[in-house]
């Protein structure tokens, strides 16, 4: 992400704003505008929920339009759910089930909405124009802010 981003005063920030708001979709659209907004060369920061088995659906997001639908098996963000692992991919275009829901994303960095229990609840998905734009610092930084979330609303 860009070197100026700060990890640690956006936890900081998140945990502040979001300390008595209950609502998850109060909490994901917050997340999402906090990101975006503190990184000008991501073309999408945003969540996609779990509502039915095998399927997540496009939740609070900035950026460009985001798919609408994206099963389990399919795509960066199906793997991530499907696998409960963090995808951290430096170049789409060698992804072969890649789904393109913008023709512009080069790299991508998917972290799974975990419960205590090991349920997947969605996942957290940021998109940049530029290979290899996610850094091991910035997977580990978004793998906290997820297991936060996980806990605070899937207690």
């Amino acid at each position: 992400m860009d070197p100026a981003f700060d990890h640690e005063q956006l936890h900081k920030d998140l945990r502040a704003m979001l300390e008595n708001e209950e609502d998850w979709i109060a909490a994901m659209a917050t997340v999402a505008c906090e990101i975006f907004n503190r990184d000008p060369l991501l073309n999408w920061a945003g969540f996609y929920r779990v509502v039915a088995p095998g399927l997540l659906k496009v939740g609070p997001y900035q950026g460009s339009h985001g798919c609408l639908s994206i099963p389990f098996d399919r795509g960066v963000c199906g793997r991530a759910a499907r696998e409960r692992r963090t995808q951290r991919v430096d170049d789409v275009r060698e992804v072969a089930d890649h789904i393109a829901c913008s023709s512009t994303t080069l790299s991508e960095l998917v972290v799974p909405i975990l419960d205590r229990d090991g349920s997947v609840h969605g996942v957290l998905d940021l998109d940049a124009e530029t290979i290899a734009y996610f850094s091991e610092e910035d997977r580990q930084a978004m793998e906290q802010l997820a297991e936060w979330l996980g806990r605070r609303y899937f207690p």
